[in-house]
């Protein structure tokens, strides 16, 4: 359970995402996926793609609940790379404003990731006018590693820079 840190009466539950879970999950998904301004995916992808996608079996999916059981973010988190790489996380969020589920949901990633036996974390493509994920991941101890210059078409702003971010979780091995 995570409280929200501006109204402490939110409550959140993160658990794994289940199959009966797709429809809320898409209703979260949807405007972020449409507005094409943070993940580099087909913004006219139907539900069935994007979910195909989100859901697919490399990925562990989570979604954030309220009190009252609706889902308010989900993540994923995955292998950075196959064989040699797969010691590092990667993950995505998605989070409905309002329910502080995406620092919920952050935190909460960053522990799973370490208890998966993940060594670090990295996102390989965080665009750079997303400010609010830059802020939190900052703050959660991320670095950015580096900038690609006009990586992102963003459909307001034209091209924009993308970052690739890391943070060290463990140095413990991974178990299989």
């Amino acid at each position: 359970m995570f409280k929200h840190p501006f109204n402490l009466n939110i409550m959140l539950t993160i658990r794994p995402a289940r199959s009966f879970d797709r429809d809320e999950i898409w209703r979260c998904l949807a405007p972020v996926m449409r507005s094409g301004e943070t993940y580099a995916l087909p913004r006219h992808w139907s539900q069935r793609q994007v979910l195909s996608y989100w859901m697919q079996p490399l990925h562990r999916v989570y979604v954030a609940l309220t009190a009252d059981q609706q889902i308010v973010g989900t993540f994923y988190i995955r292998d950075n790379q196959q064989g040699g790489g797969s010691h590092t996380a990667n993950a995505g969020f998605v989070a409905s404003p309002g329910f502080g589920a995406g620092r919920a949901m952050a935190e909460f990633a960053l522990q799973e990731a370490e208890r998966l036996g993940y060594r670090a974390m990295q996102f390989n493509f965080v665009v750079s006018t997303n400010e609010r994920a830059i802020a939190l991941w900052h703050a959660l101890g991320f670095s950015t590693l580096a900038r690609v210059p006009e990586a992102f078409d963003h459909p307001k702003l034209g091209m924009v820079d993308a970052l690739i971010m890391w943070r060290r979780l463990s140095s413990q091995p991974r178990v299989p």
